[in-house]
């Protein structure tokens, strides 16, 4: 699905219609979309009653034809126009056997009223992608009314709304207070920005594009980068898995986590490594920590790294560089804490040196200084947590990392990375995803609310939720691990990211539904529902 501001929308409908595409084409096909959307919720049941708020506007003549298309399907339909005229879309409603509600007299919204008591369906198309607020009186009054008609109801109808609720701002996701809650918003062709913002995104319920007709190889379309993901989008991008597969079909994850105060980190990437697919994982850590962790991932098997008061040492770069040949992916970062020996652990690992000490178990020696790595022999990379803070203290960090690296930034991270405020991420959180990810070569994902994945090569996406389910300790240790699982079954880096974020996205979600609150769901609760969201996608 494609994310476009209000304008760029205009541009590819005028570019469609002058080339022969027309604008009341686009209308019917968008009208007919629609209607499907509305008949497939509701395959086995007979006698339908749908009513639609009709405005002036594009989105009030799709609205018809949804209304026309489904009376002539047997629905009860009825019509309340807003300040839209009795046009031919009208007409042919109306000979479709559909019923308009009168709004021109003074007892208009008791007949509407009535009617809404009993539908099943309530179409939302008085206002559409380019309308600004204030709202004006009349229309605030009556998404008012209705609004509050539909919460005193018992049943109230499923509320759609066409292309957009009533009432935001498509590009700001600004959002009037009489704004009525949708259950489902289609949207026609492509994502309107604004949709993915807050408030708005509040009121949006669950998001639907339908087709209009537009040519694939339109330019002004093909030029438009930033995608939203979806679930069909992420089910194209994950690997067959054969019935003679073996547990190197789907490469080795190795993890390099974990400290004497995060132990936790190491057991939930890892494990999320293993639920996203991954064939092996291997969990490089501090030898101290072992003990505590090691009945916890019983499937995993163990990298043991020198270490310094409980945090991986700096000698433990040759240690892991023995490891790299059979890792399809390389994740470091969960749980490592920011001392100084695991900062030098990590510059000498990009730098390809190791100073290795003596010791004891998992400990290589050798020469003071010996050859381990280089950015061309590390596996495929991915950075989180401790590792960005840390990576963030190294010169020239980003062109000693194998390209593209992912980097899996929450704000906080991307300010210690870029050296901008936090307020300054969040105000323009994805050309900052953009722009940084050109200028460090690695793909960026800026976690939070509506996360932004950005490649260098300018393609962007955006994971279409919002919920403070996410909001605990160790969810992004799930999302790092989701993420290294499929990179090691071979995806690219970008298509990793995106596939990652939206199924962790989606885990949260599943979460906080079998839960019943987003209040008392922890990152083990995402990782367990990780199984279920794969199990949807096939």
């Amino acid at each position: 699905m494609k994310l476009v501001t209000v304008s760029q929308m205009q541009a590819v409908e005028k570019e469609a219609d002058s080339n022969g595409l027309t604008y009341d084409q686009m209308m019917q096909n968008a009208g007919q979309g629609l209607a499907e959307v509305a008949a497939d919720l509701f395959v086995d049941d007979d006698q339908l009653e749908i009513i639609g708020l009709v405005g002036p506007g594009n989105n009030g003549g799709d609205t018809l034809v949804a209304l026309t298309a489904l009376a002539e399907e047997g629905w009860k339909s009825s019509a309340f126009l807003v300040k839209r005229k009795k046009d031919d879309l009208v007409k042919q409603f109306t000979d479709a056997g559909g019923q308009i509600i009168p709004s021109e007299k003074e007892d208009a919204f008791f007949h509407l009223s009535s009617f809404l008591e009993t539908a099943d369906v309530l179409l939302d198309g008085i206002l559409g992608t380019g309308a600004k607020l204030p709202l004006k009186k009349e229309v605030a009054e009556l998404l008012s009314e209705v609004g509050d008609l539909l919460d005193s109801l018992d049943e109230p109808p499923l509320v759609i709304a066409v292309d957009c609720p009533s009432g935001v701002d498509c590009d700001s996701g600004d959002t009037a207070d009489e704004t009525i809650h949708a259950d489902l918003t289609v949207t026609m062709a492509a994502v309107k920005q604004g949709l993915l913002k807050l408030p708005a995104f509040e009121y949006v319920g669950e998001l639907k594009v339908v087709d209009i007709g537009l040519p694939v190889d339109l330019p002004s379309l093909k030029n438009l980068q930033t995608e939203v993901a979806d679930e069909d989008s992420v089910s194209a991008l994950l690997p067959e898995r054969p019935l003679d597969s073996h547990k190197g079909t789907f490469g080795a994850a190795l993890i390099a986590a974990g400290s004497i105060n995060y132990t936790g980190a190491v057991v939930l990437a890892g494990e999320a490594a293993y639920r996203a697919g991954a064939g092996l994982v291997q969990l490089a850590i501090p030898a101290s920590i072992h003990a505590a962790v090691a009945g916890q991932v019983p499937e995993a098997t163990w990298v043991l790294l020198p270490h310094s008061t409980g945090v991986i040492a700096a000698s433990a770069a040759e240690v892991l560089a023995k490891n790299f040949e059979r890792a399809t992916a390389l994740l470091i970062g969960p749980g490592l804490g920011t001392e100084n020996a695991t900062k030098e652990f990590i510059e000498n690992l990009l730098a390809g040196k190791s100073t290795p000490k003596k010791s004891a178990i998992g400990f290589v020696h050798g020469e003071s200084e010996s050859k381990v790595a280089d950015k061309n022999s590390l596996p495929p990379m991915i950075v989180d947590a401790d590792g960005l803070r840390l990576l963030a203290q190294i010169k020239d960090w980003h062109t000693n990392l194998p390209a593209p690296a992912i980097l899996t930034p929450h704000p906080g991270e991307m300010s210690a990375l870029t050296g901008l405020s936090k307020e300054e991420i969040q105000e323009s959180r994805q050309s900052t995803a953009i722009k940084f990810a050109k200028e460090w070569g690695h793909v960026v994902v800026l976690k939070g609310a509506f996360t932004v994945i950005a490649s260098p090569d300018g393609r962007t996406t955006v994971i279409p939720a919002a919920s403070p389910a996410l909001a605990h300790a160790g969810t992004g240790d799930v999302l790092a691990g989701v993420i290294v699982g499929l990179r090691a079954q071979g995806l690219d880096a970008y298509d990793a990211a995106v596939a990652g974020a939206w199924i962790h996205a989606q885990a949260g979600l599943y979460a906080a539904d079998d839960l019943g609150t987003t209040a008392s769901v922890m990152a083990s609760d995402v990782l367990n529902s990780i199984s279920d969201v794969l199990s949807d996608l096939e």
